[in-house]
């Protein structure tokens, strides 16, 4: 779904067959990895890497993406970047 508010455009996750549950906790965590892998190697502007961010920012709470964003800052996140 796509909504654009005030010139921006909102969109909302694609679905992933990978994650065909209601509960999108997998989705939201995984999104989150695949961004900070792809921005480790590619660089944050890479195309692919912002459709990852975009994912992520649309399906997890912004408070774990807070959460995460410090422990990859204090070294402490514990998945596989």
């Amino acid at each position: 779904m796509v909504l654009e508010v005030d010139g921006v455009k909102l969109e909302t996750a694609p679905w992933d067959p990978r994650f065909p549950n209601t509960n999108q906790t997998k989705y939201c965590y995984q999104s989150f990895l695949d961004y900070q892998r792809c921005k480790k190697i590619r660089g944050e502007e890479f195309d692919a890497c912002q459709y990852y961010k975009r994912v992520s920012k649309s399906i997890c709470p912004n408070a774990w993406i807070d959460k995460w964003n410090t422990q990859i800052e204090e070294n402490r996140f514990p998945g596989n970047i």
